[in-house]
């Protein structure tokens, strides 16, 4: 069974915007989730936040068409009253990073892919940048 892998918005947004230095690597999951080799699983809050900044640096039209190609190679978790209640009522520091938590874990996602680890020092699940996930699979 493929490994299940949450994007946090971060990489996402790294990832469509091509930013550098960290496009490279996240392009590297996006190859192997084309392959069926992973599976990346986004929020929908992602895909909002992506298109707002993207849409700022590029036309509308290329942020959304950007989207919908991401799309096709990234299943989309569900967030419901539930997963809200949840971030409602945790620890975490930022509303908005107990979403992208508990939609991790309703979603039976493996690994948090993110750049900011600190954000989820609560979680169960392990926090990894995208090269640190790059190596961890090289080694096996």
């Amino acid at each position: 069974m493929k490994k299940r892998l949450f994007l946090d918005t971060n990489i996402m947004l790294d990832f469509l915007g091509e930013r550098p230095p960290f496009y490279e690597a996240i392009a590297k999951l996006a190859t192997l989730a084309d392959k069926g080799k992973i599976k990346m699983v986004v929020s929908p809050i992602s895909f909002a936040t992506v298109n707002y900044f993207l849409a700022k640096i590029e036309t509308p039209e290329i942020a959304k068409e950007k989207l919908r190609k991401f799309k096709i190679i990234s299943e989309i978790c569900k967030l419901d009253g539930h997963t809200i209640e949840k971030g409602l009522n945790s620890d975490f520091k930022d509303f908005e990073d107990s979403l992208q938590y508990f939609s991790a874990v309703e979603s039976n996602c493996e690994i948090i892919i993110t750049r900011n680890g600190k954000d989820f020092k609560k979680s169960l699940i392990p926090i990894m940048t995208a090269e640190e996930y790059l190596n961890s699979i090289r080694k096996k």
